[in-house]
């Protein structure tokens, strides 16, 4: 399988917002990634995918993660494998510690 860029960015966090990070409509299976190194004791990270599982629905969380009140243990905090063949968004909220700067970016195969 070879990956490929769908999106990337630094996202700043405003604690208690969840941030779109992206949106696409391209068909493929996606694979999500956030630089983590910048949390420390106390804050709490939640990432989040939606997809539509159903032809003609809405966007539906189909996966989610909350990282905190510790630290990860790795620096990178990655998605299993989403599919997606007609629309995925990716959010990052921050709810709890102070704001902070988060690389990420989608890839898609």
């Amino acid at each position: 399988m070879s990956w490929t860029l769908d999106s990337s960015g630094t996202q700043t966090a405003v604690i208690g917002t969840e941030h779109v990070l992206a949106t696409s409509t391209n068909n493929g299976t996606f694979y999500f990634q956030v630089r983590g190194n910048n949390l420390v004791a106390g804050d709490i990270l939640e990432l989040r995918i939606y997809t539509i599982t159903l032809s003609g629905g809405t966007l539906e969380v189909t996966w989610k993660t909350t990282v905190g009140p510790s630290p990860p243990s790795t620096i990178v905090i990655a998605s299993p494998p989403q599919p997606s063949d007609q629309s995925i968004k990716v959010t990052l909220k921050q709810t709890a510690g102070s704001g902070r700067s988060f690389d990420w970016k989608l890839l898609r195969a």
